[in-house]
């Protein structure tokens, strides 16, 4: 396609129209350049990924028991009571409904370390290895990803801001039960694996029986990539739409790393591996990398938060907008 430029009024000859010409091609070229290595950049690669190896995994959590063990501790039974409500009133129908409450994100007006201070109020029921302030685990994370990997800033903030959609514990926010908001997650609209922790009480949710719902791949097809499953509703699904619809600059990785980082039998089993798209499987590796530190930085030593307080603040500046809609 020919387009016709007339010559701007000013410019005196065609000599010198010609050259304001180039250079206007030439700083289109330019920006192109720069945009694809901004892109290039902001998409980081966890095969190039080099580790200080400062953070040293814990044996035991800080009850004394195995991380992850819903048999023995201090609190299985809250713990299996959480995952039963869960298991049965996780449904297809339910998730479609209150996602759509949650979209409108009409709840609050605030920045992300407001939010994280929200957190000091909130204890997660479904973790049989911790009971402290959730704000305390989210810096503990950070730190620790933050000691092996100290380039990569922008996972040090995917750290601190990962399960800051717990506030829908909150009155403000709703006040959910913590069965729908915490906990591990799974698709719905697809039989239900076994390697879901506590699986007998799926055979108590509607969905179970219902053939629509019911077989490997229920209403989904395989390869069809994460983003399309419905995900049982927690704080991943929430926070995820908070970062992505405020406009956030992390990098896919990070998005990935929030929506599914508690989709523990798909990253620790395998489990409904067959929707996976390739695209998927690249952020699986950085899911990877969190987990070590998510789960096994858990710990009774609490983080200064004024001391870091200001660097956390400095890397929300840069990935966020001061004010998010929740």
């Amino acid at each position: 396609m020919i387009v016709s430029v007339e010559k701007p009024n000013g410019i005196s000859s065609d000599f010198d129209f010609h050259s304001m010409m180039i250079n206007c091609s030439n700083a289109l070229i330019w920006f192109s350049a720069t945009q694809a290595k901004s892109a290039e950049q902001a998409q980081p690669d966890a095969n190039k990924l080099v580790s200080n190896d400062q953070f040293t995994v814990p044996q035991n959590n800080a009850f004394g028991n195995t991380f992850r063990d819903y048999e023995v501790g201090a609190r299985t039974d809250k713990v299996e009571q959480h995952y039963k409500a869960s298991h049965i009133n996780q449904t297809y129908d339910f998730v479609k409904k209150i996602r759509e409450e949650y979209k409108k994100l009409n709840k609050a007006e605030m920045g992300i370390w407001e939010c994280c201070e929200l957190l000091n109020e909130v204890v997660d029921d479904s973790d049989p290895d911790l009971d402290e302030p959730q704000i305390q685990h989210l810096l503990q994370s950070a730190e620790a990803i933050r000691k092996d990997y100290p380039n990569e800033d922008w996972l040090h903030l995917t750290a601190l801001i990962h399960d800051l959609g717990k506030i829908l514990v909150l009155p403000k926010f709703g006040e959910l039960p913590q069965w729908a908001v915490v906990g591990d997650t799974f698709p719905v609209g697809c039989a239900f694996d076994e390697f879901n922790v506590h699986y007998k009480y799926f055979r108590e949710n509607p969905d179970f029986k219902n053939p629509k719902y019911n077989t490997n791949n229920g209403v989904y097809s395989e390869g069809c990539g994460l983003d399309n499953l419905l995900m049982s509703w927690g704080h991943d699904d929430y926070m995820y739409m908070v970062a992505k619809e405020n406009g956030t600059t992390l990098p896919q990785a990070g998005l990935f790393i929030i929506r599914y980082h508690s989709f523990y039998p798909l990253h620790k089993h395998g489990a409904y591996a067959q929707f996976m798209n390739e695209e998927d499987k690249k952020n699986m590796k950085w899911l990877h990398v969190f987990n070590k530190y998510d789960l096994y930085s858990k710990s009774k030593a609490h983080v200064d938060v004024e001391k870091v307080k200001p660097y956390y603040e400095s890397l929300i500046a840069k990935y966020f907008p001061a004010k998010l809609k929740w």
